[in-house]
């Protein structure tokens, strides 16, 4: 597992929100999003997707998790009723790039919090992000970007 830190901008974003448990709705909510990106040709290679859990399933409800699926447009890109339009905070964020496979995703996730330990960083409280570019999703691989607070010596 390759870890960064980087610097996230702020984004536009479109997206498109599944509310329930996580799982399969998510995949089929990337799915919705990616095919309204097609259509828009807006599914290019330097296209950025992001996958965004904005609740944690240990301390809310099933039934009330959030998931959106996202992809970053331009300032002035004109969207329709069928998305909706966001902005996505940035910020600093670690960044763990890993195999797209259930498995590696699985083991990644079980990593990610003792790794931030190790490294002298505190996780801040904005949504954990899933992204990938069209480079990346060719070569079945994602980047699990961790917002942090850098702790102070």
């Amino acid at each position: 597992m390759h870890i960064k830190v980087e610097t996230l901008p702020n984004h536009r974003i479109a997206y498109v929100r599944q509310v329930g448990p996580y799982g399969p709705a998510n995949t089929q909510t990337m799915e919705k999003l990616k095919k309204w990106a097609r259509e828009k040709n807006l599914l290019t290679e330097s296209a950025i997707i992001l996958g965004i859990p904005q609740d944690n399933s240990e301390t809310t409800l099933p039934e009330h998790c959030r998931y959106d699926a996202c992809i970053v447009i331009s300032k002035d890109y004109p969207i329709d009723d069928s998305v909706c339009e966001g902005e996505l905070i940035g910020g600093k964020y670690v960044v763990f790039k890993v195999k797209h496979t259930t498995e590696d995703v699985q083991k990644a996730w079980t990593e990610i919090i003792p790794a931030l330990q190790n490294s002298g960083y505190q996780m801040d409280h904005k949504p954990i992000i899933e992204r990938y570019t069209g480079d990346m999703i060719n070569h079945h691989f994602c980047e699990i970007c961790v917002p942090v607070i850098i702790k102070e010596s």
